[in-house]
């Protein structure tokens, strides 16, 4: 009975250590099974038809979603990278067309947004400075897409969108680090654009990259290997909110750069939603903001500790006009209120989170003491349905 009870165990749980099953007269091993070949996945791609019309003008396009395997030096695969193109039918001459390569940042974000919500031939309907209602999500006509004067090739990030890592399980050799560093990153996005140029013959057509946020980090690296590894210049490069000195953005002590440069940002927010009184004349009203940053305030915090009490009782007030904080607060953070800080803080009163990537967005706060903001509201309220909307696109359109 306890012979049986053991050997059921074993089979059922397969922990018992080797030292117990000898001791209860284990069976003889199983030939171990041949190794099952896994063939690596291929390039692979759907081809449909569309239009799109700009500026009045119609505009037939071929449109391409499709794979690019990812070979290493040994030639092995080490990852698929998903994109989608769009080439403007008709053209008999493709140097007389040019080609833009587009990729959101992060880094960790696929390319939806540049996708769906800027330059591609449709545009997600989601809502203006308010959370989108759920599912059904609908896509329109995009007048403001680049296609009427570019081709466009959307490329998500590896591990983003439909790229991924093909790793032995997958018939390849791909791990984490062949795609997961600025360096690797770039290289990923270079042999990418490399492969697709080569195979859709775009070598004499006018190039351009077009990055957005950590986008514009990995168009730094992307050219300059191009360039210089591959012989391929570009006619442009495009930065959009762009990210090329991580200080600008870093609030770490004894950094005083961001908090000078989003100093307007905080009061055009401010300003929107109410906190503060708007003036009629709100560029105006910006500019004096910036020469404030870069003048007073600037001065202010390179002179830390020894700012004269009088002077700095005079900067906490006006960054209070300004921000729209209470001026104990600003005192308390030395002059100093970083990004998520501010999301907090600014409407606090209303039990609110403000937006970090867009302002005129707010969110409930789910910890209303919480000194840093938790959440985006902002992205909250859009990603739903570019998910939904996306999705629905690529697998009905592309199928």
């Amino acid at each position: 009975m306890k012979r049986t009870l053991a050997l059921l165990l074993a089979a059922a749980t397969l922990t018992l250590s080797l030292g117990v099953c000898a001791a209860d007269a284990p069976a003889k091993p199983e030939a171990q099974s041949a190794a099952v070949h896994v063939a690596p996945p291929k390039d692979e791609k759907s081809v449909t038809h569309g239009s799109v019309t700009i500026n009045s003008k119609r505009i037939d396009y071929t449109a391409t979603a499709g794979t690019i395997i990812l070979k290493n030096k040994a030639g092995k695969p080490t990852g698929s990278m998903f994109y989608v193109a769009y080439v403007k039918d008709g053209v008999r001459d493709p140097s007389t067309r040019p080609i833009a390569f587009l990729y959101n940042g992060g880094p960790g974000s696929s390319s939806v947004w540049l996708h769906m919500g800027a330059f591609g031939p449709v545009r997600v309907i989601s809502g203006d400075a308010h959370h989108t209602p759920p599912a059904p999500y609908n896509v329109v006509n995009n007048n403001d897409s680049l296609l009427d004067v570019s081709d466009l090739v959307f490329i998500d990030a590896m591990g983003t969108g439909f790229s991924r890592i093909i790793g032995k399980d997958q018939g390849g050799v791909g791990t984490p680090k062949d795609f997961y560093g600025v360096n690797a990153d770039g290289k990923s996005f270079s042999q990418f654009i490399y492969d697709y140029v080569s195979r859709n013959d775009r070598w004499n057509s006018p190039k351009y990259l077009i990055g957005e946020s950590y986008g514009t980090t990995r168009s730094a690296v992307l050219v300059n290997d191009l360039q210089q590894g591959q012989g391929m210049d570009f006619n442009g490069v495009v930065l959009m909110s762009s990210i090329l000195n991580f200080e600008t953005d870093s609030f770490n002590p004894g950094n005083d750069l961001p908090y000078i440069s989003f100093l307007p940002s905080y009061a055009a927010v401010a300003c929107y939603h109410k906190v503060t009184q708007c003036p009629a004349d709100l560029p105006a009203y910006l500019q004096q903001v910036k020469n404030f940053a870069r003048g007073e305030y600037a001065s202010a915090l390179m002179l830390g500790s020894s700012l004269p009490v009088a002077e700095k009782a005079q900067i906490v007030q006006k960054l209070a006009q300004y921000t729209g904080l209470k001026p104990s607060y600003i005192e308390k953070a030395d002059l100093r209120v970083s990004l998520f800080q501010f999301m907090a803080e600014l409407q606090r009163g209303k039990d609110l989170v403000t937006g970090r990537l867009d302002g005129r967005y707010s969110g409930y706060a789910a910890d209303q003491l919480a000194e840093y903001a938790e959440n985006d509201p902002q992205s909250d309220a859009i990603t739903g349905a570019y998910t939904a909307a996306f999705n629905r696109y690529v697998r009905q359109t592309s199928a």
